[in-house]
């Protein structure tokens, strides 16, 4: 083989090369075809290869695809944080273009922090977060997340900002059900800011719907009011990630709103560009934005692809295709569906432990015992080799974490395209199932 000058995830490995994309599908040079239940990375919310994007994307470039934000402004740009302004909930009004989730969960921190700053107070620097959580690689947004394994490398750079327990409550730490638990675990949030003190702490962080880390993650249904309560009363900025779960992903723009909570910044990412451009945002509410435009005027943020009339045009094309489209008013109904199927499943294999998640964001969690919940070893690398059986038969899915620790846990994350019919849903199905008897008959032969 030709050696390779790309730095791909893993070194070692082969990758296919792919082709194009159609829909749900994707073709490799082989002419073989992967149904992307996984959106790539929880990205390509539309499918791959629409048509109105790309003439979106060739009709700016004929224009001017770059100018630095310093210098000028753009019309893409301008529309964009319109478009966004109208279809988040609340004053969530002000747009800050960056170029991944990373990039907007650490903008979004350093808001929150010159929002105290430009009250004139100094002392409010830190961010609190969860343990089980993902808000990115950088240093900022690592040092936010409370996902052990990504963090073990650069644990002497990173501030400890994850206190609390996540909210999972098919491994609640107090032993207790949904119905009855008072919401131990939002709870939790209180504690650790008296152990800080509130003075110091700036902003809580929180996914809705717990990624990468968590694989599908849902907290029950007044879990984000207990916590929006907890930092109203000591005076604390809440920021919602909604990377992975923005623009539609769990049946709504924000997927906050089916928890009834409007927080006071917001992260978008991965489903804002759709997989068509590298775009994110950290969206702020008039109340963050009030002291600092009668202030220094200036968010001291900034890089230098932030708010490029390119990927904005694309951002605003994306957005416009959901809209005129009315995908996201689909997504329940598909989300049901599927479920459905990944529940059939469940009854069928013992290793799957639970079914999860909102909308298309839908999670499965793996264990060797389904009684005990015990997970499986993690020399066992069951999460990989599940996500490399189903590659093998053409079917994509997002590895993820799992386990009270984070790291001793084995789910994956299906999440495909909102666009997907329920014909495709149904071959997910069966290219799962297909994927799990591979799997069985792989632990019978350990056995």
């Amino acid at each position: 083989m030709e050696r390779t000058y790309l730095i791909k995830p893993m070194m070692d490995e082969i990758y296919p090369v792919i082709d194009y994309g159609k829909g749900v599908y994707l073709y490799d040079l082989e002419g073989k075809k992967y149904l992307d239940a996984a959106s790539g990375a929880v990205t390509a919310n539309i499918g791959h290869g629409v048509q109105e994007i790309i003439e979106a994307m060739n009709k700016q470039a004929e224009k001017v695809s770059f100018v630095y934000r310093s210098q000028f402004t753009s019309h893409p740009a301008e529309e964009l944080a319109k478009k966004i302004a109208e279809m988040t909930p609340g004053d969530l009004n002000w747009s800050f273009f960056v170029n991944s989730g990373s990039e907007a969960t650490e903008t979004a921190m350093k808001m929150a922090i010159q929002y105290w700053q430009e009250k004139g107070i100094q002392t409010k620097t830190k961010i609190l977060s969860r343990w089980v959580s993902y808000h990115g690689i950088t240093m900022g947004a690592l040092s936010m997340s409370g996902h052990t394994a990504r963090r073990a490398r650069f644990v002497p750079l990173l501030e400890d900002f994850p206190v609390i327990n996540p909210p999972y409550c098919y491994r609640c730490p107090y032993n207790l059900e949904p119905t009855t638990c008072a919401y131990q675990c939002a709870q939790e949030l209180e504690t650790a800011i008296n152990r800080i003190g509130a003075e110091k702490i700036a902003a809580f962080i929180a996914e809705p719907v717990i990624g990468a880390a968590g694989g599908a993650i849902t907290p029950p249904k007044d879990y984000f009011k207990v916590i929006k309560n907890i930092c109203d009363q000591y005076d604390i900025l809440f920021i919602a990630d909604e990377v992975m779960t923005g623009f539609g992903r769990t049946g709504t723009i924000l997927a906050l709103e089916q928890y009834g909570v409007i927080p006071d910044l917001v992260t978008f990412g991965k489903g804002m560009g759709a997989g068509y451009a590298p775009i994110a945002a950290a969206v702020a509410s008039e109340k963050v934005m009030e002291p600092i435009l009668a202030g220094t005027k200036s968010v001291m943020s900034g890089h230098t692809l932030s708010a490029n009339p390119q990927t904005c045009a694309v951002s605003l094309a994306v957005l416009e295709y959901l809209e005129k489209n009315e995908i996201v008013k689909e997504v329940e109904c598909k989300s049901v569906y599927l479920r459905n199927l990944l529940e059939k499943l469940q009854t069928q294999f013992s290793f799957i432990g639970e079914v999860r998640g909102k909308g298309l964001l839908l999670g499965l969690e793996f264990v060797e015992d389904k009684t005990t919940k015990r997970p499986f070893p993690r020399k066992a690398a069951v999460t990989q080799t599940i996500v490399t059986l189903a590659k093998e038969k053409g079917l994509l899915v997002y590895p993820a974490g799992a386990g009270t620790d984070g790291v001793n846990g084995d789910s994956i994350i299906i999440s495909p395209p909102l666009t997907i019919t329920k014909r495709e849903m149904e071959e997910i199905f069966s290219l799962l199932k297909a994927t799990f008897e591979a799997f069985s008959k792989q632990l019978a032969e350990q056995v």
